[in-house]
């Protein structure tokens, strides 16, 4: 500086914000018959489903999964409707001229499906100025618009209202003026049903898509069809490889060959997808294949990095559906299986929280088999990325911008240690790759917890005569 003084400039000491772990997110592939096609909707609550979705006793409906991931535990749902095509309800609203009605509006549903709808026009008995349009699924209100009610001037105010709000699952189209007042119905239903979309295998690969750009903790899809466990399996590995660090679940029904799903288990070998191979019963309903998974994925995503699945009973369930002999149980936990049995006081509980990983690769040690311990290490990988992602572009790399990385690394491993999660880490710069232009390379050295699976007890007795 030219002039003598005190100069001074505020830095970074490397307090970035670290990432917190990321639990009881599900993200699920399926069927229903409303709903929008390869969108994300958010569930929060078993309460959300059947206004975003319909009824699983419509045909061409699968809303039932998502009930039994929320069984399992999951806190939030990310659904994707899987689909293509198909046709939207529609019905056409006529005003009040006294000799032959005239057609004015037609409303169309939102998503094409065969949930039937119905339609009411009625005065508000709040408001004296306005009239009421409102959309039934059955008795269920899904949305609710109010028009200004007056001479010649409601087909035109109808379909504004309707096409101006946002939660309305009709839009609405003027087909002619007539004398501008609406007729009264009373829940008509929509006269052109609609008709649910093809499925196919595409659908599922184009939902998988969509998801990918969101951060979820578990996958599963309504479907035991193994063309489509071979996508999911192709999916959360090109998913995980890209950073998201997330496992699917899928399960097959026991109405498949028992040698037939403790091979489909094996063959899958990843530490990225869980197989179900059996089932239980709730309440006189057999939950197995996709239904069994469904909660499976529920557990895992709910269930911290510092607990395991196993030996966690299922809520409700009262028998084991295929149940297996003592040696096939051992045959299935060797082929990666998730299996159900019973506990000594009888409730349904999973037998060991593993995935399908039996034979593993030369980077990989046992650990990476057991579902608590893959989740450990994939948190830790999100966590540090997440934080990290803060920084790049920011520090310099020099000494110092190096270490604001193995500082917000080293936060993460510590937190983790206090959380239960991890026993020791530490992370470094490689020596093996020194730091050069725009890039640095680091080395994390990661010792996880595993829980108590088996406990070997030695029971020494002695006879005296005494």
């Amino acid at each position: 500086m030219a002039r003598p003084g005190v100069y001074f400039r505020e830095t970074s000491t490397g307090g970035a914000e670290l990432a917190g772990a990321r639990n009881g997110i599900v993200a699920v592939a399926f069927q229903a018959n409303w709903g929008p096609l390869g969108e994300i909707v958010n569930l929060e609550s078993p309460a959300d489903i059947l206004r975003a979705y319909g009824d699983e006793a419509v045909a061409g409906s699968k809303t039932s999964i998502l009930e039994k991931i929320f069984l399992g535990g999951a806190s939030l749902i990310k659904a994707i409707r899987v689909g293509t095509g198909g046709t939207k309800a529609a019905i056409t609203l006529k005003d009040t001229t006294a000799e032959t009605a005239v057609s004015v509006i037609t409303l169309t549903a939102k998503y094409a499906g065969t949930r039937p709808l119905s339609v009411t026009i009625k005065d508000s008995l709040s408001i004296t100025t306005k009239r009421e349009c409102i959309i039934y699924a059955g008795t269920m209100e899904l949305c609710k618009v109010l028009f200004a009610k007056g001479d010649a001037g409601e087909v035109d105010a109808l379909v504004a209202a309707i096409n101006a709000s946002e939660g309305c699952v009709v839009t609405a189209a003027k087909l002619a003026a007539g004398n501008g007042i609406m007729a009264a119905v009373t829940q008509t239903v929509f006269t052109t049903a609609g008709a649910s979309p093809t499925i196919t295998d595409a659908d599922y690969s184009a939902a998988f898509t969509v998801l990918e750009s969101s951060k979820w903790n578990t996958l599963c899809v309504d479907s035991d069809d193994t063309g489509v466990h071979a996508l999911v399996a192709s999916f959360i590995t090109r998913a995980n490889d890209a950073g998201l660090m997330a496992i699917a679940v899928i399960g097959e029904p026991t109405s498949v060959a028992y040698e037939t799903r403790k091979a489909d288990a094996a063959a899958f070998n990843s530490q990225n997808l869980v197989y179900v191979l059996n089932g239980f019963n709730i309440g006189g309903t057999d939950y197995e294949g996709f239904e069994a998974a469904a909660v499976v994925a529920g557990l895992i995503a709910y269930l911290p990095a510092n607990d395991s699945p196993t030996h966690k009973a299922i809520p409700g369930a009262a028998t084991v559906v295929g149940p297996l002999t003592n040696t096939e149980v051992v045959e299935c936990l060797q082929s990666g299986a998730i299996v159900f049995t019973a506990s000594a006081a009888g409730a349904v509980w999973i037998e060991q929280g593993i995935n399908t990983l039996v034979t593993l690769s030369a980077d990989q040690d046992a650990g990476w088999k057991k579902i608590r311990r893959t989740k450990t290490r994939y948190e830790l990988i999100q966590r540090i990325l997440e934080s990290a992602e803060d920084v790049i572009g920011s520090v310099g790399n020099d000494s110092n911008g190096r270490s604001t990385i193995i500082s917000i690394a080293n936060g993460i491993i510590n937190s983790m240690i206090s959380e239960g999660k991890l026993v020791s880490g530490a992370v470094e710069e490689d020596p093996a790759n020194p730091a050069a232009g725009d890039s640095a390379w680091f080395v994390i050295s990661i010792v996880d917890l595993d829980s108590i699976e088996k406990v070997y007890i030695t029971y020494r007795f002695s006879f005296t005569e005494e």
